[in-house]
């Protein structure tokens, strides 16, 4: 586990009853494959760019008269999400309205330090690019071939590539193959939950939407919402998301709506006691933290385990 910088973003704490994690890890190997920081390769150019190249999948929007109009307002804020989207960075439909902004992933990538971090719904990658700057090794999942060619493209562009790896599954199937392992080899120490959220219309009463958004969409222009509620995660109930992947790591980020219930929010550290806990033991905490763009608010991350600030001694 890496040090952890120390944070002053803003954040909202809300009261946890928490379980102690239940180490498991990956493949030999899976762990052959990473290696220390100070040696690997940062450099975006060369022979493992030009390897995982996957400008023939999906086009390179180089001016606005080229962009479908279901994407112009996501063109406009194209270097937000990559910073070096001129130097090729690729995109899907989905990964136009999905992707996190690249300062609120590197907010995030410094709050979950780690040796290993599970990305499992990584779509074009924003995310598990920043992890791969803090952490030793990432493990991204998607269920789409084309978003996993995306994300190690636009990886390789940020010289990173070889800190990820790339696997096509859906999280579901991976979590029990991996829960079921009896002596995995690799300790999964984090992960970064950031399912689908129902699509651009997540923000709207409707709970009719059937997209795939992975993550935030921004109809900036909406200055009231219905709250959003966790049974609207897909692929399944937010809750059950939870609760699965708490038997993986107790250390979990979640990566919710900025409408969502933060009573709900607040229950997910209420649904497993572990009743083997003392009534002396310390109360353990939940923190909410607001993810801001200038004067917008795009998100929230909810924190568990030892990635809320002063509870890292739980990690």
């Amino acid at each position: 586990m890496g040090k952890k910088p120390k944070f002053t973003g803003l954040s909202r704490f809300l009261p946890q009853e928490f379980l102690s994690p239940n180490a498991a890890s990956l493949s030999e190997e899976s762990q052959n494959q990473s290696k220390p920081a100070k040696k690997r390769k940062t450099d975006a150019r060369g022979p493992v760019r030009t390897r995982y190249d996957a400008t023939a999948l999906v086009p390179h929007y180089t001016t606005a008269h080229e962009v479908p109009e279901n994407l112009q307002k996501y063109f406009s804020q194209r270097k937000r999400y990559f910073s070096l989207y001129d130097q090729g960075c690729l995109l899907d439909e989905e990964g136009w309205y999905s992707v996190t902004p690249e300062n609120i992933a590197v907010q995030i990538a410094d709050r979950c330090r780690c040796d290993t971090i599970l990305d499992p719904f990584c779509g074009v990658g924003g995310n598990a690019i920043a992890f791969a700057k803090t952490c030793e090794h990432v493990i991204a999942l998607d269920i789409s071939p084309t978003r996993l060619a995306l994300a190690r493209h636009n990886a390789a562009i940020y010289g990173v590539a070889d800190r990820i790896e790339f696997i096509l599954a859906d999280y579901i199937s991976f979590a029990n193959a991996y829960l079921s392992r009896p002596n995995p080899t690799r300790r999964i120490d984090v992960v970064f939950l950031s399912p689908p959220w129902g699509g651009p219309g997540y923000i709207s009463p409707s709970e009719n939407h059937v997209s795939t958004a992975d993550n935030a969409d921004f109809q900036d222009e909406l200055e009231t919402h219905a709250q959003y509620s966790l049974s609207r995660i897909q692929p399944i109930h937010g809750v059950d998301l939870f609760l699965l992947t708490k038997r993986i790591s107790d250390n979990i980020a979640y990566f919710l709506p900025r409408n969502a219930d933060l009573n709900e929010i607040s229950a997910l550290g209420l649904l497993e006691k572990d009743e083997s806990v003392t009534p002396n033991d310390e109360s353990r905490m939940i923190e909410v933290e607001e993810e801001w763009m200038g004067s917008k608010l795009k998100a929230l991350t909810c924190y568990f385990g030892g990635l809320v600030a002063g509870q890292e001694h739980v990690f």
